[in-house]
């Protein structure tokens, strides 16, 4: 899969998704915001991994949105009657472009596989979108994160609110949106945002590898499921959880991967799982013009 932003490979049933415009700081170029959840839905969609790992090349993680992203939702024209016109729209073209862009990280919330994040460097602005909508975010020692919308006058609006609010501290959420300020991985391993903190990105990548493997050697549809109520979850009462839970596995649970799941360690061999299956593709109504 030809790609502008990034690097593919999927080995293992893990698939490493590496940002790999490290010379522009993996900013968020027009192509990023096409490209990531195209590829996350392919991989999702054919059932070409269980895992998902996303890591990136160079100083920094990512340096966040490329402001020419916004440069496409702005249309300026000679004619002043015109202009008035796209001027009067703009705010609801804006609208649609940062609903385009929002969908970019829902799409990794939404995967069926768990999708793990491996950050040196900066997480700075988008980055912290992206890595809030992943199920587990590792560290460098030296990495940080900054909300730093609030340094060029925005309020972050891509997907960092409604997630970090869910991570972190509702006051220290807030300061960091306040201030902009950097959150140090060691600040953020202790407050719970990052499962882990590595010395370099080599002993990093080796380590969220082994926690990728641990994942990938468990029961597909059962992880899906466990991601799936632990985002609802999140979202909803107990009381709704539970009965969601309760009809999920009254459809889902299937007795052959749990017997299958205790037999093979008794037998000293690696378990032989399902994998999930393809999702459906639209379809042809079938129906012509008479």
């Amino acid at each position: 899969m030809n790609s502008t932003c990034f690097n593919l490979v999927i080995e293992d049933n893990i698939a490493q998704l590496i940002l790999n415009r490290p010379e522009k700081r993996n900013s968020m170029i027009p192509e990023f915001w096409d490209e990531l959840p195209q590829i996350i839905r392919k991989i999702d969609q054919e059932s070409l991994a269980r895992v998902i790992v996303i890591s990136s090349t160079g100083p920094h993680f990512t340096s966040g949105i490329d402001t020419s992203v916004f440069g496409s939702s702005t249309e300026i024209s000679t004619d002043p009657k015109k202009q008035q016109e796209l001027d009067r729209v703009g705010g609801a073209k804006l609208y649609d472009t940062v609903k385009y862009l929002q969908q970019t990280f829902s799409c990794l919330e939404e995967c069926r596989v768990p999708v793990l994040v491996a950050i040196q460097g900066g997480a700075i602005g988008g980055g912290v979108d992206l890595i809030t909508a992943c199920d587990m975010r590792y560290m460098t020692e030296d990495a940080f994160l900054t909300i730093f919308e609030i340094n060029i006058g925005m309020t972050a609006d891509v997907g960092t609110f409604p997630r970090i609010t869910k991570l972190l501290p509702e006051g220290v959420a807030k300061e960091l949106a306040y201030t902009g300020r950097k959150m140090l991985a060691h600040e953020a391993k202790t407050l719970g945002l990052v499962n882990e903190v590595y010395k370099d990105q080599d002993s990093m990548l080796s380590g969220v590898m082994k926690i990728a493997k641990q994942i990938a050697s468990k029961a597909p549809l059962a992880i899906y499921g466990s991601k799936r109520i632990i985002n609802y979850a999140r979202d909803h009462n107990t009381v709704d959880t539970l009965d969601y839970i309760g009809i999920w596995n009254a459809s889902m649970l299937q007795q052959d991967e749990i017997q299958e799941a205790i037999t093979a360690p008794k037998q000293k061999r690696d378990p032989k799982f399902v994998d999930l299956p393809l999702t459906r593709k639209k379809m042809s109504s079938g129906l012509t013009d008479q």
